[in-house]
C-alpha cells in the first residue's frame, strides 16, 4: 500500500532540526520530499553522519545556490510541481532568498510556504535555539527541584515540537486546497504546550510551583520515588488507582483526590517508606496488572532494549522508527541522501 502522503511533493530548505525533523515525518507517510542544500551542503551534515541520517532520511537532495540566478530559476520550476516549501531559517533570511508564499505565488498559487522560525516572519532575527527558548518561556524556570538551579531536559523538546507542529499546519493547509503563508514559531508552540499551566495563571493567579522529584502540580502521588534499588515513576491521577495501589502497597487512608492534595507531604512519607520494600521493576511487575500507571527509570539503551520495533534500518544506520501507524500501510526507510544527490 502506498503511503498516505504518496503524491505529494514538498521542498524543504531546513537546517539542523526542526525543519529537517518536521519534513522527515511526511517523508515516512509516502510525500516526496527534496532536500534544497547549499553548494557546501546543509550545517547538519558536519555534526556527524548518524545525526544527520536521524533527520533526513527518505529524502532527495538537490543542490542550489539561492542566492544565485540560476539557483532562483531552478527553486521556481520545483515550487511550481510541488505543493509545498517548508523553511526554517532568521527571517531576514527568508525573505532576502524569496522563501515566503508572497514571492512564490507567480509559480504556483496553491504553493503552502511554511516558515519555521524562532519568533514568527515579523519576530525579528534573534537567536533561537531551542534551549533558548526553554529559558524565554518559563519551561527551564519550571523545572527541577525546588532548591536546585532551573532545569533543561535531555533533548530538543523546543525544536521536536515546533517540527510537529510545522507539519500540521503544512498538511491542514494542503488540504484546505488553498496555497498560503503558514508560519510556525519556536516560541509560541512552547508556550500553547503550556496550556493547562497557563490557564491556571491567566484564569486563577496560580504560578507554577517546583516539587520535589518532579512531581506534578494537581496529582498526589504523580512524581519519581525512590525505591530499594532505581527510580519507580507513579501516576495516581484519581481515586481508583489510588485504591488499587494502597491495596499493593498496604497503605490506608487517603481515599479522596482532595485529601491526598490537602496532605501531599503525609501521603509522599507513607508512600516513600512502602516503595521502598522493592526495586522499581519490581513495582512496576506488581503494579501494571492492576492497571496502576507506573514504570522503573530506564536509560535510553535500556528502553531501545525492550522496543525493538522501533529501530529501523536506513541502509547503514539504525534509526528510531517513525511514531505514526498506518493500517496496511508499512514504510520503507531509505538512507539520506548524498550531498550530490
Amino acid at each position: 500500500m502506498s503511503g498516505p502522503l504518496a503524491g505529494i511533493r514538498i521542498l524543504e530548505v531546513g537546517v539542523m532540526l526542526a525543519g529537517p525533523y518536521a519534513t522527515m515525518l511526511l517523508a515516512d507517510l509516502g510525500a516526496e520530499v527534496i532536500k534544497i542544500e547549499p553548494p557546501g551542503g546543509e550545517i547538519s551534515r558536519q555534526v556527524g553522519p548518524s545525526y544527520f541520517a536521524s533527520l533526513n532520511r527518505n529524502k532527495k537532495s538537490i543542490r542550489l545556490d539561492l542566492t544565485s540566478a540560476d539557483g532562483q530559476a531552478r527553486l521556481g520550476e520545483l515550487v511550481a510541481e510541488s505543493h509545498a516549501l517548508l523553511v526554517n531559517m532568521k527571517p531576514s533570511v527568508i525573505r532576502r532568498l524569496g522563501l515566503t508564499y508572497d514571492a512564490l505565488k507567480r509559480h504556483n498559487e496553491k504553493i503552502v510556504c511554511v516558515a519555521l522560525t524562532g519568533f514568527g516572519l515579523d519576530g525579528g532575527d534573534e537567536p533561537a535555539f531551542d534551549y533558548v527558548i526553554q529559558a524565554a518561556t518559563g519551561i527551564a524556570a519550571m523545572t527541577g527541584d525546588p532548591d536546585g538551579p532551573p532545569t533543561l531536559p535531555g533533548y530538543s523538546s523546543a525544536d521536536n515540537s515546533t517540527g510537529l507542529t510545522a507539519a500540521l499546519g503544512l498538511l491542514a493547509q494542503i488540504v484546505s486546497g488553498r496555497g498560503g503563508q503558514v508560519e510556525v514559531s519556536l516560541l509560541d508552540v512552547m508556550l500553547s504546550q503550556l496550556n493547562y499551566r497557563a490557564s491556571a495563571y491567566l484564569n486563577d493567579g496560580v504560578e507554577p510551583q517546583r516539587y520535589p522529584n518532579g512531581a506534578h502540580s494537581y496529582y498526589v502521588p504523580a512524581q519519581l520515588f525512590p525505591t530499594s534499588q532505581g527510580y519507580l515513576a507513579l501516576f495516581v491521577t484519581h481515586d481508583g488507582f489510588w485504591k488499587a495501589f494502597a491495596g499493593e502497597a498496604g497503605i490506608s487512608g487517603f481515599e479522596t483526590m482532595a485529601q491526598r492534595a490537602e496532605r501531599r507531604d503525609e501521603v509522599l512519607e507513607v508512600v516513600t517508606a512502602a516503595l521502598a520494600s522493592d526495586t522499581a521493576a519490581g513495582w512496576e511487575r506488581r503494579l501494571r496488572p492492576l492497571g496502576i500507571p507506573a514504570a522503573a527509570v530506564r536509560t535510553l539503551p535500556e528502553a531501545l532494549k525492550e522496543h525493538p520495533e522501533m529501530v529501523v534500518t536506513a541502509g547503514d544506520f539504525r534509526l528510531v522508527g517513525s511514531a505514526i501507524r498506518v493500517a496496511g500501510y508499512e514504510p520503507v526507510y531509505e538512507p539520506p541522501p548524498e550531498l550530490d544527490d
